[in-house]
Order: structure tokens, then C-alpha cells, then sequence
């Protein structure tokens, strides 16, 4: 997990209202705190544990630096890859479970070759019994549709490729 992760998760917390957010993987353990009861202040720190070394130590939000152990490996570019380049991804904004109809009885809301134009609702994402429309941020047709309905998804997930060509 790199900075950038990091400081996404932040803000993803922040606008949540959530109190506390804990993450865990193998190599490291980091707690998302914030400031007041309600939820609605900034993120006030990170606590940074490595899961096999040293004891707690807490690192002020804006001072988090990725260590080399958080980095992860760069992976050489596969030839699917390289043709999806051409391609616009859009992804989860959130954590939730994603669907592609509005309700069970409803038309989805974009198949594979939808022409879609800024502002159309690709999807909706429940989180805790809200759910969200999300909405494209860019004019294109869709190429492929990467999550299957009514699945879990991680925040930054990718959900469709678009050509915007």
C-alpha cells in the first residue's frame, strides 16, 4: 500500500462519518481515527503496525510515508493489458455491494456497446442501506462491464472500461 492509498483511504473515511476505520493485510496494520464523535472532522492519524516487528507507533496524517516493505512489486504489462490502455476505467468511488438495475424488476442500466455521455448512472452501489447512483465522468461506449451484479466491491474497484473514442 502506498501513499496515495493511504491518504485516498483518509479522505474515503472522512466523507464516510465512520469513527474508526481498521485495515489489516500481511504485511502491515493501519487504524483510521477521527477527531470527534460525530465522524465529520479530518482524520487525525494513522496508526502504522507491522504485523511481524515493531510495537505501535502512532504517525500524524500528513507526515505518513510509505516504508519499501509497503511497496508493492511492479508487475511487467501483459498484452491484455495493453490493449485495455486505449481504454477509459471507471471505478467504485465507494465500498459496497454493486448492482447494475435500479430495482430486481427494472432494466439494467448499461449492457456491453451502451453509448454513455457525462452525467449518465452507470450503476448503483449500496452502502449501509443508501443507495448510490454512480454516474459517468466521461462520454464514450462501453466496452466491458468488470463486475457481476449484486457483488461486493472495494473502494477504487474498477467496474467498466469505456472507449471514449
Amino acid at each position: 500500500m502506498d501513499l496515495k492509498d493511504i491518504q485516498n483511504l483518509i479522505k474515503f473515511v472522512a466523507k464516510s462519518g465512520a469513527n474508526e476505520v481498521k485495515l489489516e493485510t500481511e504485511d502491515i496494520k493501519i487504524t483510521i481515527k477521527t477527531g470527534a464523535e460525530d465522524g465529520k472532522s479530518e482524520t487525525t492519524y494513522i496508526q502504522q503496525i507491522p504485523a511481524m516487528s515493531q510495537p505501535q507507533m502512532q504517525v500524524p496524517q500528513q507526515t505518513a510515508a510509505p516504508t519499501q516493505q509497503q511497496q508493492a512489486p511492479q508487475k511487467s504489462e501483459t498484452p491484455a493489458e495493453a490493449s485495455d490502455s486505449k481504454y477509459i476505467t471507471i471505478k467504485s468511488p465507494i465500498i459496497g455491494t454493486f448492482y447494475r438495475k435500479p430495482a430486481p424488476d427494472k432494466p439494467v442500466f448499461v449492457e456491453v456497446g451502451t453509448s454513455i455521455k457525462e452525467g449518465d448512472v452507470l450503476c448503483v452501489i449500496e452502502a449501509m442501506k443508501l443507495f448510490n447512483e454512480i454516474e459517468s465522468e466521461v462520454s464514450g461506449k462501453i466496452v466491458k462491464v468488470l463486475v457481476d451484479d449484486s457483488s461486493p466491491v472495494e473502494f477504487d474497484q474498477p467496474l467498466f472500461l469505456v472507449d471514449p473514442s
